[in-house]
């Protein structure tokens, strides 16, 4: 293979945001081109390196870059199927983000630095994957962070976006400063950060420190995956564009976590207490993140937990001992999760709204938006885990994954010995996956049914079929009006991350942001199936089986349909207690924090509160997690912030005014003396005179 096919994958995006940059303003007609036409190339790239190295194949190349008086750091490619994969994945997702985003933010007049921070983010991305050194990799890692940070708070003028995109960099470099230091661990105990290196050592048992490493090395995954306890950046990063969303949550920043557990899942399979902390991290990961999705009114918040959720898959998956069923998930949820945000994204253009609530009393929204009906639909199938769609052959792997590892016969694919692999993790991961599958359902469910089926929608729809004339103009211009007033229409106590709309939505959505949806539906739709014969993606990745099994695949797709049909009856219960006035059982339990003006609060069908219970109010606002970093971490920093700013101003800065003054009242009495008068001096001399001579005779 010709070497300069897998350098340009990273480099021709990154040349594009240089050249976005350069140009953007000067020539705003050229951005759009060099937005697109890089990554384009760069996802063309990746596919033909893909295909040129074939399965079962590997590539490592290398040149140092410079000596360090230890490990050498090396700008290195190391490339296999893993890595041909996710590239794959990535060119594809942004190549439609950044095709799609020409129409969204087609009136923003920060386009062109947007345009090239998502060039510069896929770039880094393409980094991380090729990457065969750590250090090389690192760069690539905070090169995302950055990029995170400037496109999630794109819309500076609104507090939400400033503050989530200073939350996101917070907490995910809470996350780093353990990563580098593990890094360094891994360095040393294997005395080089070629990755090659590190796995030979690993395979060798030459690292010394194999838990501390990996445990380390966990605490980056949690912040830049999103997972407990550093997942409480990511909801809130819904402040940004929405197809900044689906490029975080399909293909680059989130999945950089998990792709490097992959990478190095050798060194974790060498510490079972690493194993177990990672699947007790997915499992309370996986549940918490569901139930928060269930409680959810802005619908990109409940897209957010669920990637959260899905991550935990991902985690729970590699905690098993088997990459294979992870990256499965990864590529498989890459897909769909971006389809459902951007097809997000044209149904908020259309309501001009976030809130399920509001969106439930916009009459007509399915015929509105057609495209993103149909394919959100497809998405959440696919999100929800059942056949034939992608996401019921990943899921299944994953279970069934864990289902050997309970049993002691953990799938490692020759990466280390089953008996690596702690009973205990694949128990956690398959009880809490289980779970996570029903009330994935649940929500998923419930978001398709609130959104786009409420009664109270069809009821005022029919009723305007019904009018003529004056009354039905009045009625579309009251609709119209109820849908460009988001702030009125979601619920008053529910989390909400408003985004300003760029798009009119009296317009209909045009075509790019139209096809991106069904282009991202066919692997959504299809990709599944190529795990179910060995010599195709198994073939590519470890070599292992990825076909689910007989019991997981029918208690998998069971607890699938019952979430289904329990948010289905409970959304019917609600729609008929609406119909009748009568209040929602869940209403009394309410805490006080959640009551306001009744007409803020006035519930459509939704199931989320039937289903919860009392649990729907801590759910809604994430169990309080925030709230208590913000008792243990925030006021006591802030706290000790004030005490350094008084003790630097009060008494720092009053011994330095106190200086000053000394010196002044010197040179004050100093100056008294200087008269200019030579006979006082000659005075002075003689009286000084006398006196050291008295002093000398005494």
């Amino acid at each position: 293979m010709n070497l300069a096919l897998p350098a340009l994958v990273p480099a021709l995006p990154a040349l594009g945001a240089a050249a976005t940059l350069a140009v953007g303003k000067k020539a705003p007609g050229l951005a759009r081109p060099l937005a697109i036409v890089p990554v384009a190339v760069s996802a063309v790239l990746a596919l033909v390196v893909a295909l040129q190295l074939g399965t079962g194949q590997a590539l490592d190349a290398a040149t140092r870059l410079t000596p360090t008086g230890g490990p050498d750091i090396a700008l290195a490619l190391h490339l296999d199927g893993f890595s041909s994969l996710i590239s794959v994945l990535v060119g594809l997702v942004a190549t439609c983000v950044q095709v799609y985003s020409t129409a969204y933010l087609r009136k923003d007049p920060r386009y062109p630095s947007y345009a090239a921070l998502v060039s510069l983010f896929t770039a880094a991305m393409f980094l991380v994957v090729y990457s065969g050194d750590l250090i090389v990799l690192l760069v690539g890692w905070e090169v995302m962070g950055i990029c995170s940070y400037f496109l999630i708070g794109h819309h500076w003028e609104t507090e939400d976006a400033r503050s989530a995109s200073l939350k996101a960099f917070l907490v995910t470099k809470l996350g780093d400063v353990p990563f580098l230091f593990g890094i360094f661990l891994l360095g040393a105990d294997a005395g080089s950060f070629r990755i090659p290196d590190v796995l030979a050592a690993a395979t060798d048992g030459r690292l010394g420190h194999p838990t501390l490493i990996a445990l380390l090395l966990l605490a980056g995954v949690a912040g830049k995956s999103a997972q407990f306890p550093l997942h409480t950046w990511l909801p809130d990063a819904m402040a940004g564009p929405t197809p900044v969303s689906a490029l975080i949550h399909a293909a680059t920043m989130v999945a950089a976590g998990i792709y490097l557990v992959a990478r190095l899942l050798p060194v974790f399979l060498l510490s079972g207490a690493a194993l177990v902390v990672l699947a007790v991290m997915a499992a309370v990961t996986m549940i918490g993140s569901a139930l928060c999705a269930l409680a959810q009114d802005d619908l990109k918040r409940v897209l957010a937990y669920s990637t959260v959720g899905q991550l935990g898959y991902m985690a729970g998956a590699l905690a098993t001992g088997d990459r294979e069923a992870s990256v499965f998930h990864l590529v498989s949820h890459g897909a769909f999760k971006a389809l459902l945000f951007l097809a997000a994204g044209v149904v908020i253009h259309a309501a001009h709204t976030n809130s399920i609530s509001a969106m439930s009393r916009i009459p007509g929204l399915r015929k509105r938006v057609p495209d993103a009906y149909w394919t959100m639909g497809i998405a959440l199938v696919a999100l929800v885990g059942l056949p034939p769609f992608s996401g019921f052959f990943s899921k299944e792997a994953v279970l069934t994954a864990a289902e050997h590892a309970a049993n002691g016969e953990a799938l490692t694919n020759g990466l280390g010995p089953a008996s690596a692999v702690p009973e205990a993790a694949g128990w956690i991961v398959l009880i809490s996956a289980g779970l996570t599958a029903l009330l994935t359902a649940a929500y998923a469910t419930r978001l398709f049914l609130v959104s786009f089926h409420s009664p109270q929608a069809e009821g005022a729809q029919a009723a305007a079929a019904s009018q003529t004339g004056t009354q039905a103009a009045a009625a579309s211009q009251a609709a119209a009006s109820q849908a460009a007033a988001p702030a009125a229409g979601h619920e008053a106590d529910a989390p909400y991350s408003p985004e300003l709309d760029e798009a009119d939505p009296a317009t209909a959505e045009p075509p790019a942001m139209r096809w991106p949806l069904w282009v991202l539906a066919i692997p959504t739709m299809g990709f599944g199936v190529a795990g179910l014969r060995s010599d195709w993606l198994p073939a590519l990745l470890d070599g292992g089986s990825l076909r689910p099994s007989a019991v997981t695949a029918v208690i998998g797709t069971g607890l699938a349909v019952v979430g289904v049909l329990a948010a289905y009856g409970a959304w019917r219960s609600a729609t008929a207690r609406l119909a009748t006035g009568r209040p929602a059982p869940a209403d009394a339990g309410r805490v006080p924090e959640q009551a306001g003006a009744p007409a803020a609060e006035v519930i459509v069908a939704d199931p989320g509160r039937t289903l919860l219970g009392p649990l729907f109010g801590p759910a809604r606002h994430g169990f309080g997690v925030d709230r208590l970093y913000h008792a243990l971490f925030v006021r006591p920093v802030t706290a000790a912030a004030r005490l350094v700013r008084f003790l630097d101003r009060e008494v720092v800065e009053t011994y330095v005014r106190g200086s000053g003054v000394g010196a002044n009242l010197l040179g004050r009495a100093v100056r008294l003396a200087q008269t200019g008068n030579a006979q006082t001096y000659l005075s002075a001399l003689l009286a000084g005179v006398v006196l050291l001579a008295v002093l000398v005779a005494v």
